[in-house]
């Protein structure tokens, strides 16, 4: 039997010999996608800036800062839409979103200050401007005041998910200390970094859509596997993007991840098919960091098609995610749901 043409295959061409994805979405369009939960989002939007509330000046001043330079907000938007297409009309969602998104910006606080980072979101860091232990101790507050939502949801079982999913991101981002600069990381070790640090939080907001519009355990599980799979996705490709794009495109400085040692899968492509002068390159790459040998380790990734095996392993994230979208009822939600699958895969997005 012929396999049905997807929205991924509609939606993506994939030239393998620059490795360039190109995708029908453009930046402009994502507004037109996103259309069904913008009165949503900009409802989340007021619950974040209420909540960010606080007698401590700076705290508001940080939080403002990392949370007013915008960002994808994907995860808020993946649980708005898995609520909304499973059928939930309250507004309980609007506060878990935002629950949702302040972990998230805890977890880049914390991260920029880890990583020695200077950029996010296309301008200074956190951290670079009001100093390290600022930034930590207001991503502490964004995590105390998360939680203090969670407990105004009244539900056990959202604290649960959630309290769950911040204890596995907070041991994902362990796991990915103990990798750094270890050239003998396999990419079972990278792929479960993935999983607890990024896909995790992806995973908790659709599982969180599903349970407010009191799904059975069946569809609970494909929403989790739809948010678990496109969070996958969409850090496969930023991984690839450190090697690609530039710092406007990204956000970020290019380069970030050698510079600071993280064996990510096109670094570990490299190192399994490599030669043997690309394999010690890119192992003294991983051991030493910094960006000295960026130009021979860009150029080997390149030659060796690390890119394209980077590129295709998203893709069957974000085909899984589909196949998970399609078990939600028909639905212009559900419609949006697959089209992100495709769009978790943009190069600037």
């Amino acid at each position: 039997m012929a396999r049905t043409t997807s929205h991924l295959d509609t939606a993506i061409a994939y030239n393998r010999s620059f490795c360039v994805t190109v995708i029908i979405l453009s930046e402009s369009s994502a507004s037109a996608l996103l259309a069904p939960v913008a009165a949503d989002m900009r409802a989340v939007d007021a619950v974040i800036r209420q909540r960010l509330s606080s007698e401590v000046p700076l705290i508001e001043q940080i939080g403002e800062y990392i949370i007013g330079a915008g960002g994808k907000r994907l995860r808020p938007v993946i649980l708005l839409l898995s609520a909304r297409a499973l059928g939930y009309d309250g507004h309980r969602h609007h506060e878990l979103a935002a629950v949702v998104e302040f972990i998230h910006t805890a977890t880049l606080l914390h991260d920029d200050v880890v990583d020695e980072s200077e950029l996010r979101r296309g301008r200074q860091t956190a951290n670079a401007v009001f100093g390290n232990a600022a930034s930590v101790l207001v991503g502490d507050f964004l995590y105390s005041r998360a939680f203090q939502m969670m407990v105004d949801a009244g539900s056990m079982r959202i604290m649960q998910i959630l309290s769950d999913a911040t204890n596995v991101i907070a041991e994902g981002e362990v796991l990915q200390l103990l990798n750094m600069h270890d050239p003998d990381v396999t990419v079972e070790r990278y792929l479960q970094v993935i999983r607890y640090k990024t896909a995790k939080l992806f995973e908790a907001s659709a599982q969180l859509g599903a349970v407010l519009a009191g799904a059975d355990a069946e569809m609970e599980e494909a929403a989790a596997e739809y948010g678990r799979r496109i969070g996958t996705a969409f850090q496969l490709i930023d991984d690839m993007l450190d090697y690609t794009a530039s710092a406007e495109q990204m956000g970020k400085n290019a380069g970030d991840d050698l510079r600071e040692g993280k064996p990510t899968l096109p670094l570990l492509h490299l190192m399994e098919h490599g030669t043997a002068e690309q394999r010690a390159l890119a192992r003294e790459a991983i051991v030493q960091g910094g960006t000295e040998h960026f130009d021979a380790v860009f150029s080997a990734i390149h030659q060796c098609g690390a890119l394209d095996a980077t590129f295709e392993a998203a893709k069957r994230e974000a085909d899984a995610a589909e196949r998970a979208a399609m078990q939600f009822p028909p639905s212009q939600l559900k419609e949006t749901l697959i089209k992100l699958c495709a769009f978790s895969l943009q190069r600037q997005f």
